[in-house]
């Protein structure tokens, strides 16, 4: 029951919001005015900051006022306000050279990431080679020059502290425990 209820309204509504459709205005005033010119570009130059400016935007109107009216809008201090994106409207393509103490700074760092990088450097070659005093004084050793260093360095007699590798007496009575 309470369905019919529903669709007996809603029908009504409904044939009522027809009849509404088909009724003539007759609200209309008799004298309908002429509709106004567009505007030009002389009412372009009696803009003020305060002046109404929804007839130059409106359709019809030419594309030349419309352009003038929003610049003069748009130079109004108001509105002519720069946004906090103006990080972006600088131009790129002049490129400003760095200056020399942030490159020594950037090469440097560059160095301490890469540590092999420095051995090409100058003065870590100078450090590699072993002076000609220093190789005179080294005894020689049998080891041929196409062994490699790691089994010459294992193949050399070691002076090797003997209580360095002794372990301490249980019974003894110096032991704290």
């Amino acid at each position: 029951m309470e369905a019919e209820s529903f669709f007996a309204r809603w029908s009504k509504r409904n044939a009522e919001a027809a009849q509404e459709k088909q009724a003539p205005a007759t609200d209309l005033p008799e004298s309908q005015e002429t509709p106004k010119p567009p505007p030009t570009i002389e009412d372009v130059a009696a803009l003020t900051p305060e002046s109404d400016f929804k007839p130059f935007v409106a359709r019809g109107v030419d594309e030349t006022v419309r352009r003038s009216a929003m610049k003069k809008l748009f130079a109004d201090p108001h509105f002519n306000v720069m946004d906090g994106l103006d990080v972006y409207i600088d131009d790129y393509n002049t490129f400003d050279p760095i200056p020399p103490a942030m490159l020594a700074m950037l090469n440097h760092a560059k160095g301490l990431l890469d540590p092999l990088s420095q051995t090409e450097h100058p003065l870590m070659r100078l450090l590699q080679t072993v002076p000609d005093s220093a190789q005179a004084e080294e005894p020689a050793t049998d080891a041929s020059p196409d062994t490699p260093p790691e089994e010459q360095a294992a193949s050399s007699s070691v002076d090797v502290d003997q209580d360095a590798h002794t372990t301490p007496d249980p019974t003894s009575d110096d032991n704290p425990v």
